[in-house]
């Protein structure tokens, strides 16, 4: 049985696609899915599964859609994955501290893509980059350091330059759902 971390694109945002996070756990518990949490309301849920990630990806989405009558991308990621992603940061602690310090708002952020962007696509995005604002592609993620703030950051204006669906989440909320997907994997847990 495999935990996964399904990232939902586009939820509870400026008051548009409003689900509450209690329908959203009832809705994945009725798909047949285990062990089903929740982590604050932008769409991030935990839970235990046998299916295949293009499966489930493809389920969650058509089930949101029937039931919440909103199209959206799910991404999902496993809990080793969400690990490996943490441990990958590919900017150093200098350059996090040196962003922290010119910003008074988060300053890390990982955007998760269903699939690998191509060059072309990320090298479009690339062009948007300042000393300011600065990228890592790997795989499947796109690392991104503003050193003032995301809302008024070009790079971030342009993510769509990737031609994949990409939904973002800071680097608090991703140690958090490494935590509890980490929580879950624990055997010593009921």
């Amino acid at each position: 049985m495999a935990i996964y971390i399904a990232l939902l694109r586009g939820i509870n945002v400026g008051g548009k696609n409003i689900i509450k996070m209690a329908e959203l756990k009832s809705t994945f518990e009725q798909m047949g899915l285990l062990r089903v949490q929740t982590y604050i309301q932008s769409g991030n849920i935990l839970f235990e599964s046998n299916e295949d990630e293009e499966s489930l990806r493809k389920r969650i989405e058509s089930e949101i859609e029937a039931v919440f009558h909103i199209s959206l991308a799910a991404i999902l990621r496993t809990a080793e994955e969400l690990n490996l992603i943490a441990a990958k940061c590919p900017f150093s602690a200098e350059e996090i501290a040196e962003a922290e310090s010119m910003s008074d708002a988060e300053c890390l952020y990982v955007a998760f893509l269903p699939k690998e962007p191509s060059k072309e696509s990320l090298a479009k995005l690339e062009v948007y980059q300042t000393d300011n604002d600065q990228l890592r592609a790997n795989g499947r993620e796109v690392y991104l350091l503003y050193r003032h703030s995301i809302l008024k950051s070009k790079l971030a204006n342009n993510l769509t330059k990737l031609d994949v669906p990409a939904t973002v989440r800071n680097w608090k909320t991703l140690s958090k759902l490494v935590a509890l997907a980490n929580a879950m994997a624990d055997p010593a847990r009921p």
